[in-house]
């Protein structure tokens, strides 16, 4: 309750957080973690990472980006995404599991509200309902479904390796390995209005 963090485990994976003890003893306000790191958000928009530096503990490369406005940050595998009070997205970590945003770059610069992620790459919906995806693996390329994530959007879910996005009309669409959600084809009629949430 006074804003301070806790850790224990593995060390190298984020469970000695003496390294950055100093920052961790007040104003943390949300801890988030990667397979093997963890990030704090602060009260002041400002975020720590501590943990396996590869994994997203090193956050040195976006430091200047994380000093102020971060208002969520998700993690998945290997990265982490956060989303800063102007719409802004920084990435970090692993660049195979999204931590590596530059395709994107340009797409999110504003507007972004919401990231949710699978395990190796993350989909981020826009104030206009839009749905932008990056990182390696299944479920960061979303080009083959995405005249239908141009608009009204409103929640993603993923899985390991694929997502679903509910539209404001109740329909659903679905991308990433097939095996794993990716392909709904065979109970498409059954998503194309009514669906109020997916898990």
């Amino acid at each position: 309750a006074n804003g301070s963090v806790v850790t224990w485990g593995n060390a190298r994976f984020g469970g000695d957080s003496s390294a950055v003890a100093s920052l961790l003893v007040d104003g943390v306000v949300q801890v988030c973690g990667t397979a093997m790191s963890f990030a704090a958000i602060k009260a002041n928009g400002s975020v720590v990472t501590w943990g396996e530096a590869d994994f997203g503990g090193n956050s040195t490369a976006v430091a200047a980006l994380l000093t102020e406005g971060v208002v969520q940050v998700c993690g998945n595998y290997g990265a982490f995404a956060a989303i800063k009070a102007n719409g802004s997205v920084v990435t970090w970590g692993n660049a195979d599991s999204g931590g590596d945003s530059t395709a994107v770059a340009p797409l999110l610069t504003e507007g972004v509200v919401q990231v949710c992620s699978n395990d190796n790459a993350f989909a981020a919906i826009k104030a206009n309902g839009s749905v932008v995806t990056w990182g390696n693996g299944f479920g960061g390329d979303s080009s083959a479904v995405s005249p239908l994530l141009t608009e009204g959007v409103v929640q993603v879910c993923g899985t390991a390796m694929s997502f679903a996005a509910i539209k404001a009309n109740g329909s659903v669409v679905t991308w990433g390995n097939a095996s794993d959600g990716g392909d709904s084809s065979a109970v498409a009629p059954l998503l194309t209005e009514g669906v109020v949430q997916v898990c």
